[in-house]
């Protein structure tokens, strides 16, 4: 959404001009400038521990290894890949990465949420995102695709920022109970009714959400990404 609304033409793997594995999926070489995605990664979330104590292995394996594929198969002339804080910098032959940590809350959202945004090229050139000159006062726990509120900051007795220091909290980040999938959109910058005409299920909806990066966030990286690969076209 963020990209289209910057002007790029976005072809979508995971619609139905595909649907399939995305490990069987071999992209033509030559047709596209670029390519945007977050594979999942789950065995580098922070979460992952809480599902090891439980007995339970992550349910995706580490696709990372597939995303470099595809964009060594499309021969393309950039790449970005937005992932957890933890997760490793794409390696792909030809190209240099560059990469950094970014918080939501730093370009415009109210989340506490970080991700790091890999951008290579084969130049070997870097974003500059635009941040803001003021985080908000009150921020919000993280969205994530199972709908609950996520604590992120931490102090040093294990409670959540804000609670023992007497610091402000939000409204909505007060406990740990599950998000009506309205506030989700809303906290993910998008409307309250947004996917109402989709034929996803409740839970597919929250995943679709919480998973994806806060448009905020995706219009600050579309942005920095517009203009890499401006001055990409300006030196050719």
């Amino acid at each position: 959404m963020a990209f289209e609304e910057a002007g790029f033409c976005v072809v979508r793997g995971p619609d139905p001009i595909w649907g399939g594995d995305v490990r069987s999926f071999h992209p033509p070489a030559g047709r596209f400038d670029g390519v945007i995605g977050g594979p999942p990664c789950q065995p580098f979330s922070q979460l992952v521990h809480m599902v090891r104590a439980n007995g339970f292995e992550p349910k995706h394996e580490n696709l990372i290894p597939e995303f470099e594929r595809i964009v060594a198969e499309t021969a393309c002339g950039w790449f970005l890949m937005e992932e957890v804080r933890a997760a490793p910098r794409p390696v792909v032959p030809g190209y240099i990465v560059h990469d950094q940590i970014v918080n939501a809350r730093h370009v415009g959202s109210t989340q506490n949420r970080e991700r790091r945004i890999s951008f290579g090229t084969p130049e070997g050139h870097s974003l500059h995102l635009q941040t803001e000159t003021f985080e908000p006062m009150d921020w919000d726990f993280a969205v994530t695709g199972d709908a609950r509120r996520r604590p992120v900051a931490m102090l040093a007795g294990g409670k959540p920022k804000g609670n023992e220091t007497g610091g402000r909290t939000s409204s909505l980040n007060r406990g740990a109970g599950v998000l009506p999938f309205e506030t989700m959109c809303e906290l993910q910058g998008l409307p309250r009714d947004f996917l109402s005409e989709s034929p996803l299920t409740v839970t597919g909806k929250r995943q679709a959400v919480g998973n994806g990066v806060p448009l905020p966030m995706g219009r600050a990286v579309a942005l920095a990404v517009l203009k890499a690969t401006s001055r990409l076209e300006a030196a050719a």
